[in-house]
């Protein structure tokens, strides 16, 4: 079992304002549904293509789903770029620089009765590199346009994580405004 995925992996317990409150192991986050911190990664190549991953089907919750670049918790005392830095190297196989773009707040319940409520950290990374997914995070990827993307998300929901679809109007309007 890769360390991603280990039940036993402590997650940062937040208030309304991102204050840390707690710690409190993976599996009981997500039975519960407790608000906690967490960020997303958007990476878009020269083009302005996004890349999305297609999660693993040893995932505990949305296998096979896809998802945008890289998404995750940053450890206990680990800064949040440095998590998403991380991570992407760690399930993409792909060093770029990130960006704060935003935050905001969801709740979205999944398969199995579990919960996702995060305060969410949204970073945006532009790179032309090719990603060597690890096979136990990842097993597929793509690069897709803004509008393909949404378009196949009214198409398809059911292939698209609940965190993407609830995200993506955000970032598309973040990045009109630039």
């Amino acid at each position: 079992m890769n360390t991603h995925d280990n039940d036993d992996e402590l997650l940062v317990l937040v208030d309304e304002n991102d204050v840390e409150i707690g710690v409190l192991d993976k599996t009981s986050v997500h039975k519960t549904g407790v608000l906690h911190r967490a960020f997303s990664v958007f990476i878009f190549n020269s083009m302005g293509f996004l890349m999305l991953q297609r999660r693993a089907l040893q995932k505990y919750h949305s296998p096979g789903l896809w998802s945008n670049t890289c998404c995750s918790h940053p450890r206990k005392g680990e800064d949040i770029k440095s998590a998403g830095t991380r991570r992407i190297a760690e399930e993409m196989g792909l060093k770029c620089p990130l960006n704060f773009a935003f935050s905001f707040t969801y709740r979205a319940e999944l398969e199995n009765g579990l919960i996702e409520h995060e305060f969410d950290h949204v970073y945006f990374g532009f790179t032309d590199k090719i990603p060597k997914p690890n096979p136990d995070e990842v097993m597929d990827w793509k690069l897709i346009s803004m509008r393909e993307l949404q378009k196949d998300i009214l198409a398809h929901p059911d292939n698209y994580t609940e965190w993407l679809k609830i995200c993506l109007a955000k970032v598309v309007e973040h990045l009109d405004e630039k």
